[in-house]
């Protein structure tokens, strides 16, 4: 029984996989050249999610920041889910809701790139953060699954949003975690 169990997870993260790769190449590619052009012009690149999409944020920073599988120069990233004394200090203050954007409107420049990651596309926070960087001026590229969500209904030509094919949420976050060497 969990022969079969552990066979299946595997499947599913493969098929996802394929599917992901004949549908998605054109959007990494947009995003990865959204990115290498904000950062060419002196940008920097925001991160933010909840949860597991918050470590894939942090991991994407710390990626940029140091390097990634080759030598090269430090990246400007920073990821908005790690300063937990401004986290709570928003959430404290204002509202859950606004512990991305807040951030953003103090450390977001036009031309930067906000990398905003859910899943489902529903996250209040993250759909504020999307509205606050393009009131601001940065491009946005959008990680996320099922149906795109909420976020995908605010998203505009200037921005990319990379939507992976599946409803789960591991098989979609293990497709995040393929896209961000891509980027670099």
């Amino acid at each position: 029984m969990l022969h079969s169990r552990i066979k299946q997870h595997f499947e599913e993260s493969i098929q996802t996989k394929i599917l992901a790769a004949e549908s998605l190449t054109e959007t990494i590619h947009a995003a990865g050249e959204l990115m290498v052009q904000s950062l060419l012009a002196g940008g920097k690149i925001l991160s933010c999610g909840n949860g597991g999409s918050a470590g894939d944020a942090q991991h994407f920073s710390a990626e940029m920041l140091n390097r990634f599988e080759t030598e090269r120069p430090s990246l400007p990233a920073i990821a908005l889910s790690t300063d937990t004394s401004t986290i709570t200090a928003i959430a404290n203050d204002y509202s859950y809701e606004e512990i991305f954007s807040k951030q953003i409107k103090a450390l977001g420049q036009p031309g930067d790139v906000l990398l905003a990651i859910s899943t489902s596309g529903h996250s209040k926070n993250v759909v504020e953060a999307v509205m606050t960087a393009q009131q601001r001026g940065l491009h946005v590229v959008a990680l996320t699954g099922r149906d795109g969500g909420s976020i995908a209904s605010i998203l505009n030509e200037a921005n990319v949003e990379i939507r992976v094919p599946a409803q789960s949420t591991a098989r979609i976050q293990e497709v995040h975690l393929l896209d961000y060497p891509l980027f670099m």
